[in-house]
């Protein structure tokens, strides 16, 4: 399900306190990147992700196969930065950016 521009909003403002957690560089999206991002996913729910990758379309690519291989929702892109969403229902409190920022 899309995100709203209410959620963007609301999600941009929390990302921008974050620091990433999960860099990309020119091999893509591998194995053990796509092992860490479904990590970061399930126990933060919203990440920061750093895309090293000198083109920008290839560099929009990475945040598009990285979106896929996470079933995550893009948030924001700001050069080399990115904020991917996805919804954990059984979120840990103190591990989700969203139930922490949020109070």
């Amino acid at each position: 399900m899309p995100l709203t521009q209410e959620q963007k909003k609301q999600f941009k403002s929390i990302g921008h306190h974050l620091k990433p957690v999960l860099i990309v560089a020119d091999n893509g999206v591998t194995e053990g990147v796509a092992a860490e991002l479904e990590r970061a996913l399930n126990d933060h729910e919203l990440i920061k992700i750093q895309v090293r990758v000198a083109e920008r379309d290839d560099r929009l690519a990475v945040i598009e196969e990285l979106c896929k291989a996470g079933n995550a929702e893009l948030a924001q892109v700001i050069g080399k930065m990115a904020l991917l969403y996805r919804k954990n229902p059984k979120a840990n409190r103190n591990l989700s950016n969203i139930s922490r920022y949020q109070g």
